[in-house]
């Protein structure tokens, strides 16, 4: 993977990941941990073909980090230091093509909607910024998605010398709980909006 494209996923879906968390029974959020995990899709829930790597617990990098954006600074988003828990999957094809991922994040009272609120001015101050000589950007395609439930983004990375590189991500939130689900391009809305669909209901 080039670093170029790397960087895109890792800004995008997470990709520099830690160690799994702690053994549930010595965890503080060992129970919001383990809630957490049912509402993680299976590989099914993504057509077939696909495989799901084991769900990992404790505290991902926040999914909409943009450490190379010029006008992102990380500190201006604080939703993310109120997070209780999360838990993550990554799911992948066979060919070794881009993978999907999968974090469900459990706010403290009050901080999910405030996160909402970070994710959109993320995607304001860094709609469109270059990157290793790569355009990276992104566009709000639905800001009232599934009926006001979330928020569909395509992000794209374009470089003179490759084809444009296409993810989408869907943001869900309900309650105190955010979902977001980061796809390759399927070349098909139906397939992204059943694949929401889905990580909708698992959220109860």
């Amino acid at each position: 993977m080039s670093l170029v494209l790397s960087t895109f996923v890792v800004l995008l879906t997470g990709c520099q990941q830690g160690e799994p968390g702690v053994d549930a029974d010595e965890s503080p959020t060992a129970a919001v941990e383990r809630s957490g995990l049912s509402m993680l899709l299976g590989a099914g829930d993504l057509g077939s073909g696909w495989h799901e790597d084991d769900a990992r617990t404790g505290l991902p990098p926040w999914p909409w980090e943009q450490d190379d954006c010029p006008n992102y600074l990380s500190s201006d988003y604080t939703a993310k230091s109120h997070r209780r828990a999360a838990v993550e999957r990554y799911y992948r094809l066979p060919d070794g093509s881009s993978p999907a991922h999968h974090v469900v994040e459990t706010y403290e009272p009050g901080w999910a909607e405030q996160n909402v609120d970070d994710v959109r001015q993320v995607l304001r101050r860094c709609a469109s910024y270059v990157v290793h000589g790569a355009t990276v950007s992104f566009d709000i395609v639905d800001s009232q998605y599934l009926g006001g439930v979330g928020l569909l983004v395509r992000g794209r990375i374009y470089h003179s010398q490759t084809p444009a590189t296409t993810r989408y991500f869907v943001m869900l939130k309900r309650g105190e709980t955010v979902s977001t689900v980061s796809l390759p391009d399927l070349g098909d809305q139906a397939a992204v909006d059943s694949i929401a669909a889905k990580a909708v209901a698992r959220l109860g």
